[in-house]
C-alpha cells in the first residue's frame, strides 16, 4: 500500500469511528475523538460533558466500546480514556447537536440559530457562524446563516484554530443539515501585535542582571586602580650658567 493510500484509509476510518462514537454517546453530550497510535496499541480520548454515562456502571459501556472498535473497525488494542468537555459552548459538536435537538422538537430554526449564537458569543468566543441548510420554508431546500464576531474565513487561523462539526436531523419535509463553526478566545492571529507598557518581571530580573555584569567589570577596574601606589614626583629645577662656566 502506498503512502497516500494508507492516509486516506486512516482518515476514512477515524471518520467512521466519530460518526460511530456521535451515535452511541449521544445522551452523554459527545464533544469529538481523538486518536493517536503508541507502542502499546492505540490510545482513544473521548471528549463528552457526561463522563459518567461514556464509562458507565462497573466500566461496561466502555469495555463494549473497546470491542467494538476492535471488531468493526480493526482499531489495534484500543485503550479508551474519557475526558470532561470544560466549556460545552466553544465545542463545535455540542452546538449542532443542540441546534439539531431544537429543530427535532419543533423549535423555529431562526430561533434555534439565534439561541445557540448568543450562547457562545456569551461565553467569551471571538466569532461564530451556524449554518442550517435543508427545507426550511418551503420544498426548496435553501441555507441561512446566523454569524457574529470576528470570523477569519482564509489562512492559518482558519485552517489551525477554528472547531468545525457537522449534524443531521430528520424532519418530516427532509433532512435539516447543521454546520457548526466556532472560533476559540485561545486563537493566535499572526497579525495581531501586542504593545505591553512595562516590562514583565522575568524580563525585568534578566535585564536587572545583565546591567550588574556588566558593572562588575569597570567596578572591578576602578578598585586596582585606587590600588596601585602614587608615584612621587620632585621638581628639578636647572642651574644657571654662570656656575656652569665658573667650574
Amino acid at each position: 500500500m502506498s503512502i497516500v493510500k494508507r492516509f486516506i484509509t486512516e482518515s476514512i476510518k477515524k471518520t467512521e469511528i466519530d460518526e460511530f462514537l456521535q451515535k452511541k454517546l449521544d445522551r452523554a453530550g459527545y464533544g469529538g475523538v481523538n486518536i493517536s497510535k503508541t507502542p502499546l496499541g492505540t490510545h482513544v480520548v473521548i471528549y463528552a460533558m457526561r463522563p459518567g454515562l461514556v464509562i458507565g456502571r462497573g466500566g461496561e459501556t466502555i469495555k463494549d466500546l473497546a470491542s467494538s472498535l476492535e471488531q468493526n473497525f480493526k482499531v489495534a488494542n484500543p485503550q479508551i480514556s474519557v475526558s470532561e468537555i470544560e466549556v460545552p459552548e466553544f465545542n463545535a459538536y455540542v452546538i449542532a447537536s443542540r441546534v439539531a435537538s431544537a429543530l427535532q422538537r419543533g423549535v423555529h430554526f431562526r430561533r434555534a440559530g439565534f439561541w445557540a449564537l448568543n450562547q457562545v458569543m456569551d461565553a467569551g468566543a471571538l466569532g461564530a457562524e451556524i449554518v442550517i441548510s435543508g427545507k426550511l420554508t418551503t420544498e426548496r431546500a435553501r441555507f441561512e446563516k446566523f454569524r457574529a464576531g470576528y470570523f477569519p474565513r482564509c489562512g492559518e487561523p482558519a485552517l489551525v484554530a477554528m472547531r468545525k462539526a457537522e449534524a443531521h436531523v430528520q424532519l418530516k419535509p427532509g433532512i435539516i443539515g447543521v454546520r457548526v463553526k466556532i472560533m476559540p478566545p485561545d486563537a493566535v492571529f499572526p497579525d495581531r501585535i501586542k504593545i505591553c507598557e512595562a516590562a514583565p518581571p522575568e524580563e525585568a530580573e534578566a535585564v536587572a542582571e545583565q546591567a550588574e555584569a556588566q558593572a562588575q567589570p569597570a567596578q572591578a577596574e576602578a578598585a586596582q586602580l585606587e590600588e596601585e601606589p602614587a608615584v612621587q614626583t620632585k621638581e628639578v629645577q636647572d642651574e644657571p650658567k654662570n656656575q656652569e662656566a665658573k667650574q
